[in-house]
């Protein structure tokens, strides 16, 4: 039995659900340390609460920032500055855990302070995300607007930690690797088990996730789209004639999920390939200067699984346009091509493999 620690952002749902399916795929023959901030905390904690198996440990993280409805990239580096402050006292207290914990392998989901620690520790660890495809996928199918931007941010994603062993990237597409790129792993979307024991039907009601703000012209073309709607990530609200508010509940939301007749929401890689696992539809509205999911929403109607539009661009007229091409988007979907979960196991264990053999001659473990 080996000992793993993870660690990952708390930005969105997807990095904790990540994580959660790696965690039970691996937990059955491993002790794992899961390191997490905010949200993604205290649901893995939630499921983890009376695991024998799974320690989950809150550490403090990154996240975006907001101008009204706008991502503000400014904005978020700015308030940054107080956790890069402290980046080192927090980067001393993990390296403290790792010590104290001696894991075999370390594991961050586009997280920096534990491949820090990790590297003083000497302890080897992997890079298991989606945002490392800016820099290991050649984009130049790209529009010139999103291929130039591309270019621009890369190097940030390199600025978060270097040095691991492997990079695994997750994503529902996957372009072709640049040329020389050694090392990297890419894989499909990571799947919950309770999508892959879902037996998804046809619905009649749209089901739609916005992680922060429905803007009025959304909810207008809602209200006239003539299907009933489930509204996820804004909390309970009194319903609006066939517009229902719902709570954040993960069965309920999963269930929606694959019971929908079709899916609109941000272009979050994460959910974009459970609906299209579950063969539904997706129409992405990615959020204002949130330069990821504009690429997502590239490569949503490049699959032909879908379409996107631009959020301020979105009417009823447009809506009905989609809802009105769903079964054809429907027969387009091959669900097989994005399921990751297999082959990011594989990825780990080989991994885990390799290192065990090495320091089986080698101490690791440096002194402070």
């Amino acid at each position: 039995m080996a000992k793993l620690i993870f660690s990952l952002a708390g930005e969105g749902r997807g990095h904790a659900t990540r994580t959660r399916t790696i965690v039970e795929a691996l937990q059955r023959e491993h002790r794992i340390i899961v390191l997490a901030p905010g949200a993604a905390y205290q649901l893995l904690a939630d499921a983890y609460f009376h695991s024998d198996r799974v320690a989950v440990c809150e550490i403090p993280g990154l996240q975006f920032r907001y101008r009204g409805e706008r991502l503000d990239y400014l904005k978020s580096c700015c308030l940054a500055l107080p956790f890069l402050w402290r980046m080192r006292d927090w980067t001393a207290k993990i390296e403290a855990l790792l010590r104290k914990e001696r894991p075999d392998l370390a594991i961050t989901d586009f997280e920096p302070l534990l491949p820090r620690a990790a590297a003083r520790c000497g302890v080897p660890y992997v890079s298991f995300d989606h945002q490392h495809f800016l820099l290991v996928n050649d984009l130049s199918g790209l529009p010139w607007h999103l291929r130039w931007k591309a270019r621009l941010l890369a190097p940030s994603v390199g600025m978060f930690y270097r040095g691991q062993r492997r990079t695994i990237v997750s994503s529902f597409y996957q372009p072709p690797l640049k040329p020389h790129m050694r090392h990297v792993t890419q894989i499909g979307t990571l799947l919950r088990p309770e999508i892959l024991r879902s037996r998804p039907v046809a619905g009649q009601h749209v089901l739609v996730y916005m992680r922060r703000f429905l803007r009025k012209n959304l909810l207008d073309a809602l209200l006239h789209c003539g299907r009933p709607v489930k509204v996820y990530g804004l909390g309970v609200r009194p319903p609006l004639d066939g517009v229902v508010f719902c709570e954040v509940d993960e069965r309920n939301f999963l269930h929606d999920l694959s019971q929908c007749f079709a899916v609109v929401s941000n272009a979050g890689n994460q959910l974009v390939g459970e609906a299209i696992y579950l063969k539904k539809p997706f129409l992405a509205l990615p959020e204002s200067g949130n330069f990821e999911q504009s690429i997502n929403a590239h490569f949503v109607r490049e699959s032909g699984a879908g379409d996107w539009i631009p959020f301020d661009r979105l009417d009823a007229e447009a809506l009905l346009r989609f809802l009105d091409r769903v079964p054809e988007y429907r027969q387009q979907i091959r669900s097989e091509a994005v399921v990751g979960n297999a082959a990011a196991v594989d990825a780990i264990l080989a991994e885990l493999a390799a290192v065990q053999q090495t320091t089986a001659r080698a101490p690791a473990y440096q002194a402070a």
